[in-house]
């Protein structure tokens, strides 16, 4: 059964590669439909029989059912990635992905939000202990542009308050620093002082965002405390989990920081990612000189 390759090729990602889980379950997805495509349309037993056509006509049928780019895109990859392993473990002695063209990807740039949004949004009362914990969630987010994911995997220890920094752990599991401000400090201690404690029910919970129950935060639980709290400011814009993490970017390069000190704090393995910010940064200054200038 083809299907049987995909366990292993998982198996190969999580082990030898590190992958978080949600990469994981990506490839799988990706992976499942195409197999599926393999065996009920292309009418093949084996990978040895798959051809360079079946792929193609596999993304015709993406492109067909209103799949965006990005997404067909995403899925010329995992198909690449599988093909690679089918042959570095012998199973194929050829690679039909091999001259798959990539469909040109649409650059589009992240929703931010303004500075006088973001100050709206952190000016949470802290009356209770989870909005103190709420309020000490989004400051760190945007002092240090973390990925929502690093924020809920956030162990107690990897707080380092005293030295000004906290460390995570990004995707494929590499590790980076990153510094914070006086405002995310201050809320942090606040909440290790006066909240957490009495949200944590077992006292060896190392996680350090809890929900009400006293168990880790999920990815889930913080999207719904973030929609809420964007609704209660007033900010009627879209938010996505990477809003402020995009916003901390772009604010950072709009007051003159190095693009390579935001890509070591953003943990992009690749510049290039970074410069989509550069770009936002671009297209504000455009809006403010046509809003502003008199002969615009």
């Amino acid at each position: 059964m083809l299907k049987y390759a995909l366990e292993d090729f998982i198996h190969f990602l999580q082990i030898e590669r590190g992958l978080s889980d949600n990469t994981l379950g990506s490839y799988r997805r990706d992976l499942k439909h195409y197999i599926e495509h393999i065996e009920k349309e292309a009418k093949k037993q084996s990978w040895d029989q798959v051809t360079r056509n079946d792929i193609i006509s596999f993304l015709y049928v993406l492109k067909d059912s209103g799949k965006s780019t990005a997404t067909i895109t995403r899925h010329v990859s995992s198909i690449r990635s599988f093909h690679q392993f089918l042959i570095r473990e012998q199973i194929v002695p050829h690679d039909p992905s091999l001259h798959i063209e990539t469909p040109k990807k649409e650059r589009k740039l992240p929703d931010i939000l303004s500075q006088a949004d973001v100050e709206k949004l952190l000016d949470i009362q802290t009356n209770s202990s989870l909005a103190i914990r709420n309020k000490a969630m989004l400051e760190l987010l945007y002092a240090t542009g973390l990925r929502v994911s690093e924020l809920i995997s956030l162990k107690i220890s990897d707080l380092h308050l005293t030295m000004g920094f906290v460390q995570c752990f990004g995707k494929g599991s590499k590790e980076r620093i990153v510094p914070l401000g006086d405002a995310a400090r201050n809320a942090l201690e606040q909440y290790l002082d006066l909240a957490r404690g009495k949200l944590v029910k077992n006292k060896t919970e190392s996680a350090l965002f809890v929900n009400q129950h006293g168990r880790a935060l999920s990815r889930q639980g913080f999207w719904k405390i973030l929609k809420g709290i964007a609704r209660d400011a007033g900010i009627n814009k879209t938010l996505t989990p990477h809003t402020l993490r995009h916003s901390f970017a772009t604010h950072l390069l709009e007051n003159g920081a190095d693009l390579r000190a935001v890509q070591e704090m953003l943990g992009h393995a690749d510049i290039s990612t970074t410069q989509i910010y550069t770009h936002v940064t671009k297209a504000r200054l455009k809006d403010m000189y046509k809003a502003y200038h008199p002969r615009a």
